[in-house]
């Protein structure tokens, strides 16, 4: 699978994005999905590239998360911004990636892509309960490079 117009039909792509609707509803925490076809070279590197490109870094609390794959290279990064970082406990992210990885060697993305944006909704609603004043600060469709 090299295009990443493969890795997820439209159907799934949309499930992603109401999975990211599901989890934003309680929290003021804002969670993103980018795909594209290799992070050419270090994917943690090239993920942070894409956080500052999507603007992520702009949240008003720092409470973004970007879901970041890399297609081609078989890789992704969970990459948390520096609000969510410092309230989450140690080895969450970690065990997120452990859960979507499982999924994604059985070739189960559009799965393994949810449990890991419903898991990241729950820490998120967790430390950063949803006010009455909170607006969607990002759109909730899966971005491509």
């Amino acid at each position: 699978m090299s295009k990443i117009e493969d890795f997820l039909t439209k159907g799934e792509e949309q499930e992603i994005v109401e999975a990211i609707r599901q989890a934003e509803l309680n929290t003021s925490g804002e969670i993103r999905v980018h795909l594209e076809k290799t992070a050419k070279g270090d994917a943690t590197n090239r993920a942070l590239e894409v956080f500052h490109f999507l603007k992520m870094d702009n949240t008003k609390l720092q409470n973004g998360v970007l879901i970041y794959v890399a297609v081609e290279d078989k890789t992704f990064v969970i990459y948390g911004d520096e609000g969510i970082n410092n309230v989450i406990p140690k080895n969450f992210w970690d065990s997120t990636k452990d859960v979507i990885q499982a999924h994604f060697k059985k070739g189960h993305f559009k799965k393994g892509l949810i449990e890991g944006i419903l898991k990241s909704g729950e820490q998120l609603r967790a430390h950063f309960p949803y006010l009455d004043s909170d607006t969607n600060e990002l759109p909730n469709e899966i971005s491509k490079g």
